[in-house]
């Protein structure tokens, strides 16, 4: 026993060891003799951790005595987090007091939690004491660059306390690809590929790394130059890139998934989608040591629905979606709760567009009042069909239900900034300049009561009360750009705002002003005699009231009777002024009491029309014979037929 506990004390004492499998040996050597040897166990679990066993090691301090978990914290906490057990490896780390390791444990679980905001605070306190490992102070940074980028990704960039690229960030491939990671969270995608470019050169360019390695390192790089390029609209060079990937030489089941998901978003057609379908659906099973963050699941979940959707598998969606809705009740603004709702909408319109699509929707709203992603896109499928009116109805029934709700939450959807530029957007199409100042209005006197008001928002709306004549919205306007300028007194639109805001009333404004560029300045470079010259253009909505207040003269002005145009008389080339024209001019010709029919037939027509007609002897005219004084007519012609017949007969 003695022997092995010094060939263990002699490999410990080594100023460095390499060579971990000896200290495993030693430890199991020593650990023979004595099964709770603990100095024995511990080395025994350093030596584990070091050749990458997380689970060995783990079992030997759950199994182990309470002395050795209280002498191997750190190994502990740092077997946990690699095994996936996240909160249960920062709850240790955070207990370890004055050790810098744990701190490093501690943020890095908070950063696989997705705890972005407490991590970066961490590893601004590590960056800022002394590093006395070697290479410390690198990985710190490193780590650091990667959480800012999360922050970015995750909406919470005012944390950030860098968000330009500094000459630092170019040294390292890692820095760079972080850098470029935050620049595309910002939506600065040109600077993001300019920095993806230069982490890929340092990588190739490094003599740290062997070639296996540089090969692996350069794969998410060239994953993550394919979304940009995507996002840019360079398709031609994206499916270039798309063709040199090849997923499956990833390690990493995660970044494995997401090159996947890229190099099919690459595809400028997808003709068959059964087969991206199958290629993402049969991915590999990510572990939970290695599970993606939120917004990257988010969006491959996403696109697999899309996918389905493509495939006309919609009972399968509304299913998976129903269930995810159910879990997550509305209203609320998370993005993917709200792209699930349009993707559920879509498959009981089976993907119809139009009146047809806005039919099967429009039962579904009613039973989902407060469904913001729901309202949405039945409102777009409205302003498609160039139905503004209906628009605006749904989105105002939408605003009421959640003006009539009393939660807190319920309240932060109803004036949320997007929600609230939608309804100025469709008013604007309306032209109604009075609805939208009240939105605005109401959305500002909100928000000013809250720790975190969206600046962009009370910008929107202190701009829009400024044109207003109201003393009311004037006042709103102040109270804006008070609370603008003393969030951040280095803004200088705040500082104009201000300014305008209180022109007219007996406040300092001093201070803003100095803010503010001279007004010599501005117009330096201003030719008066020119302006002069060239005259005073009539403003447009001058122009526009002038348009319309002639409009109005006009509709205001009783209408003249139009001109009636004579025409030339067109007189007979025998016209005769002494004559008396014939009265009877004007009635067809078998009308006039001069018309007498020819022929022998027309006589008798004639006689037959004149029945009951006065002779000059004043005895009504006799038209046929009979008894009793019967008037028959005679079928006209009758026995003229019969002599003809004989006649003919005796030709024969």
């Amino acid at each position: 026993m003695a022997g092995a506990t010094r060939s263990l004390n002699t490999l410990l004492q080594k100023a460095s060891v390499e060579d971990h499998e000896e200290i495993l040996r030693a430890s199991d050597a020593s650990l023979k003799q004595s099964k709770k040897d603990t100095k024995s166990l511990h080395a025994k679990v350093v030596a584990l951790l070091k050749l990458d066993k997380y689970e060995d090691a783990l079992q030997i301090l759950e199994d182990g005595e309470d002395i050795l978990r209280d002498e191997a914290q750190l190994e502990r906490s740092y077997a946990l987090y690699k095994t996936g057990q996240l909160d249960e490896a920062r709850k240790i780390a955070a207990d370890i007091d004055d050790d810098r390791g744990s701190r490093h444990v501690e943020a890095q679980a908070l950063y696989r939690l997705e705890d972005f905001q407490h991590s970066a605070s961490l590893y601004r306190q590590l960056a800022q004491t002394h590093a006395p490992i070697d290479n410390e102070e690198n990985d710190v940074r490193i780590n650091g660059g990667a959480t800012d980028a999360q922050l970015e990704w995750s909406r919470q960039g005012h944390l950030v306390q860098k968000r330009k690229p500094g000459r630092e960030d170019l040294e390292a491939f890692e820095l760079a690809y972080n850098a470029a990671c935050a620049s595309i969270a910002r939506g600065e995608l040109a600077q993001g590929e300019v920095l993806l470019r230069r982490s890929q050169d340092l990588c190739n360019a490094s003599d740290d790394l062997t070639e296996a390695e540089k090969v692996a390192e350069l794969l998410p790089i060239r994953v993550q130059q394919l979304y940009v390029l995507i996002r840019l609209g360079k398709t031609d060079e994206a499916g270039k890139l798309a063709s040199q990937i090849t997923p499956h030489e990833i390690p990493d089941a995660s970044t494995q998934q997401v090159a996947e998901n890229n190099r099919i978003a690459a595809s400028p057609r997808i003709e068959n989608p059964y087969l991206p379908h199958r290629v993402l659906h049969d991915a590999t099973p990510i572990p939970k040591t290695d599970r993606l963050f939120t917004i990257q699941s988010d969006r491959l979940e996403e696109n697999k629905m899309v996918l389905d959707l493509l495939i006309s598998k919609y009972g399968g969606v509304i299913t998976s979606t129903t269930k995810t809705l159910a879990e997550k009740p509305s209203p609320t603004i998370s993005s993917h709760v709200n792209s699930v709702s349009v993707f559920n909408a879509a498959a009981h319109a089976q993907c119809h567009l139009g009146k047809i699509g806005i039919k099967h929707m429009l039962p579904l709203l009613e039973k989902r009042p407060l469904d913001v992603g729901l309202a949405m896109v039945v409102i777009q499928l409205y302003i498609l069909t160039n139905n503004h009116g209906s628009a605006v109805t749904v989105l105002e029934s939408l605003l009421k239900h959640l003006e009539a709700s009393a939660t807190s939450n319920d309240q932060d959807v109803r004036f949320a900034p997007g929600l609230v530029a939608t309804t100025v957007s469709l008013y604007t199409l309306q032209g109604r300049k009075k609805q939208i100042r009240t939105e605005l209005a109401r959305a500002a006197t909100y928000w000013r009561h809250k720790s975190k008001p969206p600046k962009s928002l009370l910008r929107a709306a202190g701009l829009a009360l400024l044109e207003s004549s109201k003393p009311d919205d004037q006042t709103t306007a102040r109270e804006i750009y008070s609370t603008l300028d003393r969030e951040d007194p280095s803004s200088k639109l705040a500082a104009a705002g201000f300014v305008a805001a209180h022109a007219f009333s007996t406040i300092s404004i001093d201070e803003q002003a100095n803010k503010l560029t001279p007004t010599s300045r501005l117009i330096a470079d201003i030719d008066v005699s020119a302006l002069e010259e060239a005259g005073v253009l009539q403003p447009k909505i001058e122009a526009e009231a002038a348009e319309a207040a002639t409009r109005k003269r006009a509709l205001d002005e009783k209408p003249k009777p139009a001109k009636k145009r004579l025409r030339k008389s067109r007189l007979p080339k025998d016209y005769d002024p002494n004559i008396t024209p014939d009265p009877e001019r004007w009635l067809p010709l078998r009308e006039r009491s001069s018309y007498r029919p020819k022929g022998k037939k027309g006589r008798q027509k004639a006689a037959a029309l004149t029945q009951g007609g006065v002779e000059k002897g004043g005895e009504p005219a006799a038209t046929g014979s009979g008894k009793g004084g019967e008037g028959v007519i005679k079928a006209a012609g009758g026995g003229g037929g019969a002599k003809a017949k004989s006649k003919k007969k005796s030709k024969k």
